[in-house]
This record gives C-alpha cells, sequence and structure tokens, in this order.
C-alpha cells in the first residue's frame, strides 16, 4: 500500500524529515497549517511529510466509508484494536521512511508525529523500524499495539513525547498514562505533558513540539 502524501521542502537543502500523520476522517492538509506556527529557524534543513490514510469502511460509523487509518471496531479504543490495519498502515509508512532514507536523510534525522489513530500507527512504526529515528510524538493517542509489538532493538533508546488534552473525550487521558506506563515496562523513555483541551491541540502544545523539535533537528 502506497500512500500519497503532502510535502513541504525547507528553503536550505532537506537534512531531517519529519513525517505527521492525521487522524481520523482527516487528511494529510490536516497539520499542514502548523508548519509556520512551529517558528523554526530560517535555516532549517526539515522536509515535512503529510500523508492521506486509505478511504476504508469504520465499524463504529455504521461502515461508513472516510479515511482511515485502520478499523476501530468499538468506542472502547483499547478493547478491541483492528491490529491488522494498523500493521499495515505501519508498513506503508515505513515505505516513506525508507524513501527518504533513499533520498540521502539519515534515519537519526527522521521524527514521527502522530495524532489520535495517526499516533497508534506511528508508535507501531516507529518503535519496530530496523534503524534508529530521532523521535516519536504521540498526540491525544493511545499504545493501541502495547501488547503485541516487537520493539527493534535500534529504537529500544528511543526518546516518546506523549501530548494529551486533560479533558478529551474521544480518547481518554487515561489512556496517555496507560501508555506511559506501557512504555516504562519496556524500558522505553517516555515524557507526557497535558493542557487543558479536549482532542485537539492548542497553542501551549505546538510551542512545546516547536522546542523538542529544535533539539532534536536543528541547531537552535
Amino acid at each position: 500500500m502506497s500512500l500519497k502524501y503532502i510535502k513541504i521542502e525547507p528553503e536550505h537543502k532537506a537534512n531531517a524529515c519529519i513525517i505527521w500523520l492525521h487522524g481520523l476522517g482527516a487528511n494529510g492538509h490536516d497539520f499542514e497549517g502548523i508548519v509556520p506556527e512551529l517558528n523554526l529557524p530560517p535555516t532549517h534543513g526539515i522536509r515535512f511529510i503529510f500523508p492521506h490514510a486509505p478511504n476504508m469502511p469504520v465499524t463504529i460509523n455504521n461502515g461508513y466509508i472516510m479515511p482511515a487509518w485502520y478499523d476501530i471496531l468499538e468506542n472502547q479504543l483499547e478493547k478491541k484494536v483492528d491490529e491488522e490495519g494498523i500493521k499495515l498502515s505501519s508498513l506503508a509508512i515505513k515505505e516513506i521512511i525508507d524513501e527518504q532514507i533513499s533520498h540521502g536523510i539519515a534515519s537519526e534525522r527522521i521524527l514521527l508525529i502522530g495524532f489520535s489513530q495517526g499516533g497508534a500507527v506511528v508508535y507501531e512504526t516507529g518503535l519496530s523500524y530496523s534503524k534508529p529515528l530521532a523521535g516519536i510524538f504521540a498526540l491525544s493517542t493511545y499504545f493501541a499495539t502495547a501488547d503485541t509489538i516487537n520493539i527493534h532493538p535500534s529504537n529500544q533508546d528511543i526518546k516518546i513525547n506523549l501530548y494529551h488534552g486533560e479533558y478529551d473525550p474521544v480518547v481518554p487521558i487515561q489512556l496517555a498514562n496507560q501508555a506511559l506506563n506501557d512504555l516504562e515496562k519496556q524500558q522505553i523513555q517516555a515524557e507526557l505533558l497535558s493542557y487543558r483541551m479536549e482532542h485537539n491541540v492548542c497553542l501551549e502544545e505546538i510551542e512545546d513540539i516547536a522546542r523538542i523539535i529544535k533539539q532534536k533537528l536543528t541547531d537552535i
């Protein structure tokens, strides 16, 4: 499954890449507008890629066809998980990572970000990828494959940054706390930041995300 995506090139030669996955029912344009809000230095070399999820029927929406990284089988997200769908989407994201490496970007300079459904996919993708990555940002999401994932030794030392709304009615913050516990059990470095918001992003969160991006992928 090859995915179409939006690509935003830096003004200078790209030497890093951020692959940012949207949530259920959205598309790659969903987070495209955040790039200017990150206030990256003019000399940054970060290429942004925003993949579009494929269209598929979603069980909890009465089988309505919409962009989705995998099927949502019931409202209690963590109880019944479409692991096959997550792994298929993960393979498609790994293809994009491989493509970027073939274009000269070092794997250690590739960062994965995912919101909601997209976050579940970047957990699976980043932790199981066979080369070391720069990091994983998990936004308003849950660690859907915590019990079945095969963590690759190359990413055992990866740092995962979790960002979540304290009043999220879609993915309750308890699931972020559970993800944090699951990661710590597997000896993965992780940090959770929470915000006074629901199932969305806010300015304070964007500023926190930008700060870590600058630390990891720029000289600022």
